[in-house]
């Protein structure tokens, strides 16, 4: 597509290609630490580590890891929540020469099992608590180190001090390992004094920084190669569409989890690009939330639907000032427009929807946080030097506005390929396009569309259905707090529109009102014929709603009813 409609739209500050920095991702932290060294880096739970402190303790776990053996190429697990631990990792992996494989600290050991395999990672850097879980699998595995933290660690005085009585709680274990054979404690290694690193020759376009695992919703995960490139071209592309920001300015506020790509791009990497202040929380609580809000000011909010929904819902959220957020880029699941309204006026700050993937590092598309409104159901416009098209199902060809098809993107941000799957990473380019597996369009202006994913597109009765419209219905409803849609099987219809609710806490609603409701909102053939409701849905650690496994356990139950 020569003409790309959306550069019509950009405002004067965006420029629609940018001048790229040609250096690897670990090099921002030391111009950062050189620049800002006494600059708050991290806030975590009341206590605050500097640039300087995050840049020099990379730097000692960077030597450490060399000095057990870790060298160029190596792959470093790093199965922790957003810490200041994790940071450090995260860093101090690539000063090494290591990759970066992040892991879900929420994984069954058969799931981490599989990544270490696959990954062949030779360490792994995790949590007292999850390490009776790694060393099950350990022998299984190609790992040789087990680096192990606490919570506690980066706690400041009293906190330190109760939190492993809060931890036998509500964990039920108290884990005590010694600094010696495979077995490191972090605390130790930050003790010991620097080392002189082996500065490896490394290619930014090249050089692998980051083994991302797709979600693996369906079939088994991959692991995506992200370069130091891929990352430090999505992070810009993320700092020009923030033009109005100042650099060693803002706050960001960390609740995406880290072990997300779309928290490493837009907190882990942002943040110590452009010397902001990262405001961490190891896990998402709406009360906590709402509080670090009110006391940290954060001024930035990387998040997901469903913890915009969650602080909303809250029946104290205007106990709290929340005024101090001025933008808010909403990934990772489609964004009901009644919670963004919601929201804005809430806050007094911008809610924009976005679009990316994790072969993508992972942002491709974004709405305009200033000098636009947000356009009603629309994913935005490709960030610059990206491009973006419409492929036909039936033909394969590029489809002119307005036609809908399968999304697909090019950029200097897609990922290298899927590791050790070659046929695979074949099959997800054509031409040069990575294909998204999503099915949208764009319109005469240049926006775009998600309609839905490709492989969950409903076909009932010979037409076809998609789930995010109907949900959308569904949250303009004023009882229904949380709302997922997917096809089951029919006899009849071959499949069928089923809708899974979440109501809000002291609210009612039945299935015929329900149903009432969507009929005055829907075509006859998109009204889900069967409604379930839930007190909570199944969810992704990001908080994106799992379908499949909706779908999954609606199959299950069908074929236990034939049995």
């Amino acid at each position: 597509m020569d003409q790309k409609l959306w550069h019509n739209l950009y405002p004067e500050d965006i420029p629609h290609g940018l001048d790229y920095p040609e250096t690897l991702l670990h090099h921002f932290l030391r111009k950062t630490a050189a620049e800002f060294p006494d600059k708050p880096a991290i806030h975590f739970l009341g206590k605050e580590l500097t640039f300087r402190y995050l840049y020099e303790a990379a730097e000692k776990l960077a030597g450490y890891l060399q000095s057990i053996g870790i060298v160029k190429g190596d792959r470093v697990a790093v199965m922790l929540p957003n810490t200041p631990q994790a940071v450090i990792s995260f860093y101090g992996i690539l000063m090494a020469g290591g990759i970066v494989v992040q892991t879900n600290p929420l994984y069954t050991e058969r799931e981490l099992e599989y990544q270490m395999k696959d990954s062949r990672a030779k360490g792994i850097i995790t949590l007292d608590i999850l390490y009776p879980r790694v060393t099950k699998i350990k022998d299984h595995t190609d790992l040789q180190h087990i680096i192990i933290t606490a919570i506690k660690d980066f706690l400041p005085f009293p906190k330190d001090i109760f939190y492993p009585f809060i931890q036998k709680k509500q964990y039920g274990i108290v884990v005590k390992v010694q600094h010696e054979g495979f077995c490191h404690l972090f605390t130790e290694i930050l003790k010991q004094p620097k080392r002189t690193l082996i500065e490896y020759e490394q290619n930014q376009e090249e050089d692998i920084a980051l083994l991302q695992y797709t979600g693996g919703t369906t079939g088994f995960p991959k692991g995506v190669m992200l370069t130091h490139k891929n990352l430090v071209v999505n992070t810009s592309m993320c700092t020009a569409w923030l033009y109005r920001y100042r650099r060693g300015e803002e706050i960001v506020l960390g609740v995406i989890p880290f072990f997300h790509v779309y928290g490493v791009t837009t907190i882990l990497i942002l943040a110590v690009m452009q010397a902001y202040k990262m405001v961490l929380l190891p896990k998402f609580d709406v009360k906590t939330t709402l509080k670090t809000i009110h006391k940290q000011r954060p001024t930035l909010f990387p998040g997901a639907p469903t913890i915009y929904i969650g602080l909303l819902n809250d029946p104290d959220v205007q106990k709290y000032d929340l005024s101090s957020i001025d933008s808010c880029l909403c990934g990772s699941a489609p964004l009901p427009l009644e919670v963004q309204e919601k929201f804005e006026k809430t806050t007094g700050g911008k809610l924009v929807e976005g679009y990316g993937l994790t072969e993508a590092s992972p942002i491709t598309h974004v709405n305009f946080l200033w000098d636009h409104p947000q356009v009603k159901g629309s994913i935005g416009v490709p960030l610059p030097d990206t491009d973006a098209a419409i492929f036909s199902l039936e033909t394969g060809e590029i489809l002119p506005p307005g036609e809908m098809g399968e999304m697909a993107v090019k950029g200097p941000q897609v990922m290298k390929g899927y590791w050790e799957r070659a046929d695979e990473t074949k099959q997800t380019f054509k031409d040069g396009w990575l294909l998204t597996g999503d099915l949208g369009y764009m319109d005469q202006q240049g926006y775009f569309y998600m309609v839905d994913r490709k492989k969950d597109m409903i076909i009932a009765g010979g037409f076809n259905v998609y789930p995010r419209e109907i949900e959308e219905v569904l949250y303009e409803h004023p009882a229904v707090k949380e709302a997922v849609v997917a096809g089951v099987p029919d006899p009849y219809r071959g499949e069928t529109v089923k809708a899974y609710i979440v109501l809000k806490e002291g609210s009612n609603v039945t299935e015929a009102e329900l149903n009432e409701f969507s009929r005055k909102n829907l075509a006859a053939y998109k009204v889900p014929r069967k409604y379930e409701f839930r007190l909570e849905l199944p969810k992704t650690a990001v908080g994106k709603i799992l379908r499949r496994a909706l779908v999954e356990e609606e199959n299950r139950h069908g074929n236990q009813e034939k049995d």
